[in-house]
């Protein structure tokens, strides 16, 4: 187990995760507008959209990595129920050693045998945070699949690559296909966990016997995630492109860019001019002047969404 992440998943996790950190910089000056609730919200920049997916994956790798050393704690020389009965004093120390110099891993005798015979919950906690890295790559495809909604009819903010046709019965249809792949395998993950899960709470008194169905499980998630990391950022995230054009009319059209002028009208007045904008159909700063709230010159001057994304810096 510990070598299949150290050799298969970390090193794709971490790949994926500077994938994502090339698009924070790529995408640094792009403002747009943010959504919570999936409403309209205050803006932000595409680069801070994708600074939390690469923070996930940052913090997933280091979630796994420290649930490695304590994968390498063996209760070998335990024998039947943690005794270390009928075996030789210097037996556990020289086994440990071997497998060690074997291995090429720092293997370590469990502090205690009887836990470590038990138990498996160091492969429990460990799975816990191969499901986390689902948890958070599931969260990522699926934001990238609504920002890439579309082409005419959803949020189209995002361009992805074309991998091949989508539908049977939609002519020149194109389905996210790559999220899609991703979000199943972080299902089968979160399944996995379950699974394993359940499995190391049946240690019964001094022995678990559901050792057989946690390994499956735990090296399977390892697999699927490794493989998913690295066909996800080959075959969708370095290819991103973002769709300038409905990134600022959107940005143009927001109401929550009124957020800007409420510390100078008060919240209830600037409430007011985005219920008369979204009425009326016109734009804030239409509202705003049609409501003599402000003029045209100082709605501008409020009013920078490129300022609102950084809002410590005025």
């Amino acid at each position: 187990m510990v070598r299949q992440m150290q050799t298969h998943l970390l090193p794709r996790l971490v790949a994926l995760q500077e994938a994502f950190g090339e698009k924070v910089s790529e995408f640094a000056e792009i403002v747009k507008i943010g959504r919570t609730h999936l409403m309209d919200a205050t803006p932000l920049t595409l680069g801070h959209e994708f600074s939390a997916y690469a923070q996930q994956l940052t913090a997933a790798e280091q979630r796994i990595t420290a649930s490695l050393p304590h994968l390498c704690e063996l209760p070998i020389g335990g024998t039947a129920v943690g005794t270390g009965l009928n075996t030789h004093p210097d037996y556990t120390a020289r086994v440990v050693a071997r497998l060690s110099e074997t291995t090429g891993y720092e293997l370590q005798r469990a502090p205690n045998a009887f836990e470590a015979l038990a138990c498996r919950d160091a492969v429990v906690s460990a799975s816990g945070a191969l499901k986390t890295l689902a948890v958070a790559l599931f969260k990522i495809a699926n934001d990238i699949r609504w920002l890439a909604s579309g082409p005419r009819c959803g949020l189209g903010e995002l361009q992805l690559p074309e991998m091949e046709p989508g539908s049977s019965i939609m002519p020149g249809k194109v389905n996210p296909t790559q999220c899609e792949a991703v979000t199943m395998v972080c299902a089968q993950v979160m399944g996995n966990d379950t699974t394993l899960t359940f499995a190391g709470a049946n240690g019964a008194l001094q022995l678990n016997v559901f050792m057989p169905v946690i390994a499956y499980n735990a090296l399977q998630s390892i697999q699927l995630l490794g493989d998913a990391c690295e066909s996800f950022r080959v075959n969708c995230v370095e290819g991103i492109v973002p769709n300038r054009e409905i990134i600022g009319r959107h940005l143009s059209e927001s109401l929550m860019l009124v957020t800007a002028l409420a510390p100078h009208i008060g919240y209830d007045k600037a409430a007011k001019v985005a219920q008369h904008a979204h009425e009326q159909g016109c734009t804030l700063r239409e509202a705003a002047v049609a409501m003599e709230v402000l003029t045209g010159e100082a709605f501008d001057e409020l009013v920078v969404p490129g300022d609102m994304t950084r809002p410590n810096l005025g």
